[in-house]
């Protein structure tokens, strides 16, 4: 995933459920244009760490989202496009401190990281670690459309790993970051195979590259017509991420390695052909404050060796069926509406961190989402029950309407763009009199903008997004100056701009694209709670004065 344990700063700064309320109920511009071919990046939202897997027909990606529940999210897509959410692997990783937001921790950044995916005699699995437990995790089922998978872990966790079976039945784990290593496993996958296969098979990955920066890592291995070919990112020094790709007879080497692909910090992935047998390399790009988005390359085969791009390049088009739904398939409006047999939640949701289940419904006031207050915090992002969705690029707003007539004395609840440096519209109740306040972590230290006096029982909230502004270098995709706006309505007609424009910005300690939230937090007694009546996403801001 990344070699966060080592070079954390280096990343930092040099450097989208077929349960969706429904599609016919998501604004149409969340779609994408219906060109006559397909568009790059495939998803303009935060897919980082992809892994994608064919079977028959039908493509599967998992990707990371970290801190969030439910999580190691699988999408699923018949043209490599079009993706919508399938399930997810896990409801919650575990029950620790850091993931329930207890006596101060958090998993900001951890949780689960980079995944890999395969399908082996009928059944699914989808790998991931955690140094939050200190586990490496492996998830199998028959029916990749239901949440959870079946899961087996056990210790240690391997960094950045890659499931193979291999043809002689064993099994293995490549991992590791600047020596990449291949383990054994116990052939029902429940831990490392006692005097197995434990070696270092390419040293120093990522030389083959450059200057030695950030050390290669994200591995992804496939076999193909009897070589094993070993896919990394690495970092090489004063230049930009690269993919390097290494080849073998067998899997325990020798290995050669050269240069994969170098071109806008687009890196770490692997392989992927279709039915008519054309390949595709599956890589992600740093994107600023939007987060890490995916894209595909063209690929061809000369001497044995993958050649990836056009002229090298990634193409802004692909000979591939138009992006039709765009982001719609992994975000989706919510009018909180449920039919018996739903999902309680559709698969776009996701928890900041474990949910507290006995502080939020969908029955206690039927057609809205009610958040319960469940305890005392002192800070948004350490409290329970934020339920989130992924921003999206180009420009994303969210809307939303809130009860708050059942606040109590020192609550806070509303919508907030969330990352460390976050922004929030929102209700603030204090010495019996309820306002409308907009707060700024923009210093890292949440500061109140804005307060305006409410008298009313409702009132309606937006958060645009504007993630198109790069700045003064067009090829400086990590620092940009992306800009959150803060809007209030009383009568969900006219709007009112409060506050201060938000600079967004990509940071570790969250190390994840901005999401959109809905919130209720108590800083002094717990039991308060409003309704949120929908959330309502569109692709298409408008500045208000």
């Amino acid at each position: 995933m990344r070699s966060r344990m080592m070079n954390i700063s280096l990343l930092c700064f040099a450097a989208l459920s077929l349960t969706i309320v429904a599609v016919a109920q998501t604004p149409h511009a969340l779609r994408a244009d219906s060109t006559r071919k397909a568009q790059n990046p495939i998803l303009w939202a935060d897919v980082p760490d992809i892994a994608m897997i064919r079977v028959g027909d039908t493509y599967y990606m998992s990707s990371t989202t970290m801190h969030m529940s439910p999580g190691l999210p699988i999408m699923k897509s018949k043209d490599l496009v079009n993706w919508e959410m399938a399930s997810y692997a896990y409801e919650t990783l575990d029950d620790t401190d850091a993931l329930t937001l207890s006596n101060g921790k958090n998993a900001y950044s951890w949780g689960s990281w980079a995944s890999s995916l395969r399908y082996h005699n009928g059944t699914f699995y989808v790998t991931s670690f955690s140094f939050t437990t200190g586990k490496t995790y492996i998830y199998s089922t028959k029916d990749p459309n239901k949440t959870p998978w079946k899961e087996t872990s056990f210790s240690p966790a391997l960094h950045d790993h890659s499931l193979f079976f291999d043809d002689d039945g064993r099994v293995y784990l490549i991992h590791g970051s600047g020596d990449i290593r291949l383990t054994e496993l116990k052939p029902d996958l429940t831990g490392l195979l006692p005097g197995g296969v434990d070696q270092v098979i390419v040293p120093r990955a990522g030389d083959v590259a450059g200057a030695p920066g950030m050390p290669a890592e994200g591995s992804q291995i496939r076999k193909i017509n009897g070589k094993y070919y070993l896919c990394n990112v690495t970092w090489p020094k004063n230049d930009m991420r690269t993919e390097v790709i290494h080849r073998a007879e067998k899997i325990t080497g020798p290995y050669e390695g050269k240069v994969m692909f170098h071109d806008q910090g687009v890196a770490q992935g692997g392989m992927i052909d279709t039915p008519k047998g054309e390949w595709y390399a599956y890589l992600f790009g740093d994107r600023g404050s939007v987060g890490r988005i995916p894209y595909l390359v063209p690929m061809t085969w000369v001497d044995g060796w993958p050649v990836v791009g056009v002229n090298g390049k990634v193409p802004d088009t692909l000979h591939l069926p138009a992006n039709n739904i765009g982001v719609s398939g992994i975000v989706a409006s919510d009018e909180f509406n449920r039919k018996p047999g739903d999902r309680r939640l559709p698969l776009v949701w996701q928890w900041n961190h474990n949910p507290d289940n006995a502080h939020w419904s969908l029955t206690e006031s039927p057609g809205s989402l009610r958040l319960t207050t469940g305890r005392v915090d002192t800070e948004v992002t350490q409290a329970r029950n934020t339920l989130t969705q992924r921003t999206f690029g180009l420009e994303s707003s969210a809307t939303t309407a809130i009860n708050v007539s059942s606040m109590k004395d020192g609550d806070y609840a509303g919508l907030i763009a969330l990352q460390k440096k976050y922004g929030i519209v929102g209700v603030k109740m204090a010495g019996g009199a309820r306002s409308i306040v907009m707060i700024s972590a923009q210093t890292n230290i949440p500061e109140e903008l804005a307060s305006i006096p409410l008298t009313q029982k409702t009132v309606y909230l937006k958060i645009d997004c504007d993630f198109k502004d790069r700045g003064d270098q067009p090829q400086n995709f990590y620092n940009l100056n992306n800009r959150a706006y803060f809007y209030f309505s009383l009568d969900n007609k006219k709007w009112t701009a409060i506050g201060k424009s938000l600079r967004m910005e990509y940071s570790s300690p969250h190390f994840m694209g901005y999401r959109f939230g809905l919130f209720n937090f108590a800083t002094k007694t717990a039991g308060g709670f409003v309704d949120f009546d929908y959330l309502r996403l569109s692709d298409n801001i408008t500045p208000i004065p």
